[in-house]
């Protein structure tokens, strides 16, 4: 009993604390003030949670990778071990510890901001940094970088959710933790609002900008302060650009834009084969085994994989071989190529087959590698086919903006990301040349990001354009108005009478037995009558239904764009709704109908 009421009391006293601080800050501190000290408090924790992640990944990967002995024809045996104990462990954590759907990383942000006002879940401020670890350093070959914009993302969403901002004020908090993430892990600020900007589809506007910009900086210094300058990679431009290597950057753009779809559809495609399974524990073996092998086979798939393009940025491709089965042809240029081809094309898979079997991870590390391996096979291809040599590491630097640019639709963000890593923009006009030729060739067949492009199918995606987005976004079943008092076919006038004196609307609509709409009676036409009572038992109320034009009814698929069509048409108040077999579901009014729109344009709203 003591236990039970020191536990009431500490719950009374933390209740009472919380009111206290909600009308201080009420009282004290105005929306603008508020909003810009809380985007200090997102950014640095989004800053400590991104410097968390990485040093944890890190030292768990260096103390995994201690295991295993190099078999007699090279590679280390455990490769193929590895994988498999990173998705089960990770699956078991999902499984027994979160009870519940991690959820699908930013997919999931960006859903819970078009459909549930930008509120995330608690256990989001945790649960991806947990299980992306277990995943990643046992080489599960995903990024970091979506599972950390998550983690932010939760931690600005339930900040806001816990001091009962506005919707509004939650998704811009919300946006503020995503931006530090990145600016966090890259040390870019420019990079983490752009990313906002250009995948959460946010407009940076003069009420945006400011706290997106203090919560990049305050988490890209805290991450500067606790780990100095070093980055994910590092690279000083030393071959300057110059005019006349434009058009290859231009070839460089057109072969990203084919990686890019190449890794778009087989990452489509491998993960729908695993879907296909519906045992979970045969998608972690098949999944775990064939990622395995892949990496036994091809060690620079393991994890993240940034050490690679470390490795290459400085010119020395023969780490690609070390520690493999086949480390003898490391001195042989074709040999180079033919590995660097065959990482581009096996990349895909393995970041597919990592997150089909229930791996934790995301798509943005992997878009970059691939664009580093992308931009230095172009550089070597030309330089052995004979033409004015180009600098590999040049290519790589722009080869991983333009992939990005095609894998996540943000050229702008990916242009700033390399800027900032490179320390300049002494490489400005090729990121921009070559990102946009990806971004105009990959358009016309893929319209969104990796990560939108499922929700837009579905008609769940807030876009820039808010109008056209409120109409899709909004619910048209919360919006059908229910409280009309129906009357059946063949009933008299005396029951219509009896319908009028409980009914609030002056509309009542007729329906047959079996729930069939036929059409609506208004009280006007019926006032004449109603006080004449020797008329009760003679008229029936089908003489004085209105039969509705196909104009006056709206079906339950059809979207809220055609019902605003059917409003401004016929300059209508009330539309019918009918499901599919014309069963009556209830009406649209017009002012309802546009009431929500104006609350959901007030909600959206960056301003």
């Amino acid at each position: 009993m003591e236990i039970i009421s020191y536990l009431c009391t500490r719950i009374f006293f933390t209740m009472n604390l919380y009111k206290s601080i909600y009308r201080w800050r009420l009282r004290h501190l105005s929306d603008t003030a508020l909003l810009l000290l809380l985007a200090v408090v997102v950014g640095l924790l989004s800053g400590l949670a991104a410097v968390l992640l990485k040093n944890v990944v890190h030292y768990a990967g260096r103390l995994v990778s201690r295991f295993g002995d190099l078999t007699p024809f090279g590679g280390n045996v455990m490769m193929l071990v590895f994988p498999l104990v990173g998705i089960l462990l990770t699956v078991l954590f999902v499984k027994y510890v979160v009870r519940g759907d991690i959820g699908h990383g930013l997919p999931s942000v960006l859903l819970a901001i078009s459909r549930n006002e930008s509120r995330l879940p608690a256990k989001n401020t945790w649960t991806s940094l947990v299980a992306s670890t277990i995943t990643v350093a046992f080489g599960g070959s995903v990024g970091l970088e979506a599972p950390i914009a998550s983690t932010g993302s939760a931690i600005g969403s339930n900040i806001g959710r816990w001091l009962r901002l506005s919707p509004r004020h939650v998704r811009l908090l919300l946006g503020c933790g995503a931006a530090g993430a990145i600016a966090g892990i890259f040390k870019a600020p420019f990079a983490g609002i752009l990313f906002v900007v250009e995948v959460f589809l946010f407009d940076l506007t003069a009420t945006t900008a400011l706290p997106l910009l203090i919560s990049s900086l305050v988490s890209a210094s805290t991450a500067y302060f606790l780990m100095g300058r070093e980055v994910q990679f590092h690279f000083e431009v030393v071959h300057h650009f110059t005019l006349s290597q434009l058009p290859y950057y231009i070839v460089l753009g057109a072969f990203c834009a084919l990686v890019s779809l190449y890794f778009l559809r087989t990452t489509d495609w491998v993960e729908g084969r695993f879907q296909r399974l519906k045992n979970p524990w045969v998608k972690v073996a098949v999944g775990g085994l064939m990622l395995g092998l892949l990496i036994y086979l091809f060690p620079p798939l393991y994890g993240e994989g940034y050490w690679m393009l470390t490795e290459l940025l400085t010119g020395d491709s023969s780490s690609l071989f070390s520690n493999t089965i086949y480390s003898g042809l490391s001195g042989s240029v074709w040999a180079t190529l033919g590995l660097l081809f065959a990482l581009i094309l096996l990349k895909a898979v393995a970041t597919a087959a990592t997150i089909g079997s229930g791996g934790v991870g995301g798509t943005f590390g992997p878009s970059l590698i691939l664009g580093g391996l992308s931009g230095y096979f172009v550089a070597m291809v030309s330089n052995q086919l004979g033409f004015p040599p180009q600098d590999t590491a040049n290519f790589a630097l722009v080869g991983m903006a333009a992939v990005m640019t095609g894998v996540m639709h943000a050229p702008f963000m990916a242009t700033f990301l390399i800027a900032d890593i490179t320390g300049g923009y002494q490489l400005l006009v090729p990121l921009l040349a070559a990102s946009a030729v990806t971004y105009l060739c990959v358009n016309p067949f893929e319209h969104h990001s990796i990560y939108a492009r499922k929700l837009a199918e579905k008609g769940d995606l807030l876009t820039h354009d808010k109008d056209a987005s409120a109409w899709h976004l909004l619910n048209m079943e919360s919006l059908i108005e229910t409280n009309f008092v129906i009357v059946r076919s063949g009933n008299l006038l005396r029951d219509l009478v009896e319908v009028i004196q409980t009914s609030r609307r002056n509309v009542f609509p007729v329906l047959t037995d079996d729930d069939k709409f036929l059409g609506v009676i208004v009280l006007d036409d019926v006032r004449k009558i109603i006080f004449r009572p020797e008329l009760y038992d003679e008229v029936v109320v089908d003489d004085l239904m209105h039969p509705m034009s196909e104009g006056d009814i709206v079906r339950s698929s059809d979207t809220l764009s055609d019902v605003v069509e059917k409003f401004k048409i016929g300059d209508r108040y009330n539309l019918v709704v009918v499901d599919e077999n014309d069963n009556y579901m209830g009406f649209l009014s017009r002012a309802n109908t546009f009431s929500a729109y104006r609350r959901f344009i007030s909600d959206t709203s960056d301003e």
